[in-house]
């Protein structure tokens, strides 16, 4: 009875429009205040303990990081690299898109950030170039969700503080997934590309590409810190994360000399102001969690599932299913907030190793960001491509099938995401 007390109020709460970060707040002190004799200390004291995780502290420096790369003019450097490889072929600016996209991604961890850089520069050349509107905006649109799967990731730090899952280790398992995806993306582009005859770009010889090379490597150098880093166990990912952000400002200032030091205080207050709202979503769900345990909610749910005999094929698919429709109605980070701490114990008893099940929620992410009514990509692809999210949804239906095939591989494949953590002796 108490369940669907919490989730009948939450869905009220949310159906008046009310931001979800608030509808969780709100749901909670409702319930606690009207049907337990919780006192108001512990509401306060968990608002307070559940930001206080050392992990968190990688959420404002990555954003940080990935707004001094946006802004620095490392995205036209990678874009410029990217042509110069593979250009050549078959839809030559798309590839790039895709490949530029999922080096990008490597070094932001943030998607409406890799649409953004990536996309305002390269979409007005695929125009100009002769491609449709139409099919640089799918590539771009659904190339940019590789952001929260390549390492770094945001959404991967939120559900290793939901779930208290390894950081490090959930960034190497997002490697194979993110190269794996990246290819099936560019394979669509390059097979539509073909089917329709786009253009292609004059073959770059071994000296242009070299000189393409260079020109990005201060930018892409912020992988092999990053990744490198975590693995060497030079510092933990928070300190990775403080270290992107340090290296894309000296990159962006003083070696691209595209950001002048005037603007840095805008970049500033930007990333604060993101943070700050993202700080907010986790502290409201952090409440929310606390809510569920204090009434056996996540427990209750785990015991009735397996009473039921589902198995793990089962239990997946829905898993699945939950989360798709979740992205109709949420952005990413309040997924992962609110079903983690439900899903997580279940995965956990049917024996689904907790790295695989974290990047099966993140590729969920992924594919929630591309379709609408809420997804963010298609909102900055429409702003940037000046198209209506209707004409985006039928522009982006290639790669969203791609993404969907993707998706059952990976949740039905658990090498796929463990193999490279295995391998590197970190589980």
């Amino acid at each position: 009875m108490n369940t669907a007390i919490i989730f009948i109020l939450l869905v009220v709460l949310m159906l008046t429009g009310m931001p979800i970060s608030i509808s969780l707040g709100l749901t909670v002190l409702a319930f606690l205040f009207a049907l337990t004799q919780v006192p108001i200390e512990s509401v306060a004291l968990k608002l307070f303990t559940g930001i206080e995780k050392f992990e968190i502290m990688a959420i404002p420096f990555f954003i940080l990081a990935g707004n001094f790369l946006t802004h620095g003019g490392v995205a036209k450097r990678m874009i410029r690299f990217a042509t110069a490889m593979v250009g050549h072929w078959h839809g030559g600016l798309g590839l790039g898109g895709v490949l530029a996209c999922a080096l990008f991604a490597a070094v932001s961890g943030s998607s409406p950030a890799t649409v953004v850089a990536i996309g305002s520069i390269l979409l007005p050349a695929m125009v100009k170039a002769g491609f449709p509107k139409r099919f640089g905006a799918g590539v771009i649109t659904t190339s940019g969700a590789l952001g929260i799967l390549i390492p770094p990731s945001i959404v991967m730090v939120m559900y290793s503080v939901s779930t208290n899952t390894s950081v490090g280790t959930l960034f190497m398992a997002g490697v194979l997934p993110g190269i794996v995806l990246a290819t099936m993306l560019g394979f669509t582009t390059w097979w539509r590309a073909r089917a329709n005859d786009y253009p292609r770009l004059p073959r770059a010889n071994w000296r242009e590409r070299l000189r393409a090379l260079r020109e990005s490597i201060w930018g892409l150098l912020l992988i092999v810190i990053v990744m490198g880093g975590i693995y060497s166990g030079m510092f933990t990912p928070t300190e990775a994360a403080a270290m992107s952000a340090v290296w894309a400002f000296i990159t962006a200032v003083f070696i691209y000399k595209d950001m002048r030091l005037k603007d840095v205080p805008r970049v500033l207050l930007a990333s604060a102001n993101m943070s700050a709202m993202l700080l907010y979503i986790i502290t409201n769900a952090s409440l929310f969690s606390f809510l569920m345990t204090h009434e056996n909610i996540p427990q209750a749910m785990a015991d009735a599932m397996l009473g039921t005999g589902v198995g793990v094929i089962g239990f997946l698919l829905m898993a699945n299913v939950l989360m798709l429709i979740a992205g109709n109605f949420m952005e990413p980070s309040s997924i992962v907030l609110i079903l983690a701490p439900i899903l997580f114990p279940i995965a956990i008893k049917l024996g689904i190793d907790p790295i695989h099940f974290g990047v099966l929620m993140v590729v969920n992410m992924e594919v929630g960001m591309c379709h609408p009514p809420v997804g963010l990509n298609l909102y900055v692809a429409s702003g940037i491509t000046k198209m209506g999210i209707t004409e985006l949804t039928v522009a982006v239906w290639p790669w969203l099938v791609t993404m969907l095939i993707f998706l059952v591989i990976v949740t039905y494949w658990p090498p796929l995401s463990l193999a490279l953590p295995k391998a590197l002796g970190m589980m």
